[in-house]
């Protein structure tokens, strides 16, 4: 565990687990890295590197005012993985952590990269435009906006649930969503807002179909954050040779509810 320096002096966390060929895993709008402590733990066990950074903002990062846009993103990731000197590494990235991984390939090409992986991705495009007209409503944005704005932490905590569908059947405790909420909290007004219109306003269309790596698309068909027919399947069609899973009834937080599958899925992609 560490702090490194992006190009604008913003210091950034990030946590570096075990030896061997490098994962790299980007979280999701509001938590940090420690999200993916459950894929760390069976990855490393497995022989693997497991790295992750807060995003700026983020969990224990710096909050500048400045830089929460994908360009801006992508560039703090380059500077990890060229701190780190990292070769042929896995990229993983859950809701908006799969958004830094394509424009970081676009910006910074593949010269460290062997493979990426989209888990819940908010990918291809969130608003609807005349030419996307299957996804969001913009009044979408707006309402996450009020809520931040007016009661912020009653507003993630009224999500709580749903993250994880719990409806569906999927088992969370009551303390995992409680931590859950601890992540979120932690995240700056300031970067929760700046992130949230990058992340719904982004169109990775075009860069999707320009991807030359080969990919992993993981979605369950419960995400009420990033519903499947808009995201993932969508994705999945824009993305030249990409494999394809579905978790029935998983959330937005199968990283946790679906947490052995999804490492046994990143495990067999790392080692293929």
């Amino acid at each position: 565990m560490g702090f490194f320096s992006a190009k604008d002096g913003t210091r950034l966390f990030y946590q570096d687990w075990g030896t061997g060929e490098p994962v790299v895993f980007l979280h999701s709008w509001l938590l940090h890295s420690d999200a993916w402590e459950y894929q760390f733990h069976i990855l490393v066990e497995a022989g693997l590197r497991c790295i992750a950074h807060d995003r700026r903002g983020h969990g224990r990062s710096d909050t500048p005012g400045r830089g929460y846009d994908y360009d801006t993103l992508a560039d703090d990731l380059s500077v990890l993985l060229a701190i780190l000197d990292l070769h042929n590494a896995t990229l993983v990235g859950h809701s908006m952590g799969g958004g830094e991984i394509v424009r970081y390939l676009s910006r910074h090409g593949r010269t460290r990269v062997g493979r990426i992986a989209f888990v819940g991705a908010s990918l291809p495009a969130l608003c609807a435009t005349p030419d996307n007209p299957g996804a969001m409503d913009p009044l979408v944005y707006q309402a996450f906006v009020h809520g931040v704005r007016s009661d912020r932490p009653g507003f993630f905590a009224a999500w709580g649930q749903a993250f994880f569908a719990t409806h569906l059947g999927n088992r969370v405790s009551s303390e995992a969503v409680t931590a859950m909420l601890q992540q979120a909290q932690l995240t700056s007004p300031l970067a929760a807002l700046a992130c949230w219109s990058s992340v719904f306003y982004a169109d990775f269309r075009a860069e999707l179909k320009r991807l030359d790596v080969p990919t992993l698309i993981v979605h369950g068909t419960g995400d009420a954050n990033c519903p499947v027919e808009m995201t993932g399947r969508r994705t999945a069609t824009l993305v030249p040779h990409a494999q394809y899973k579905e978790y029935v009834n998983a959330g937005h937080g199968l990283f946790l509810t679906h947490a052995d599958q999804l490492s046994s899925d990143l495990l067999a992609f790392v080692k293929s």
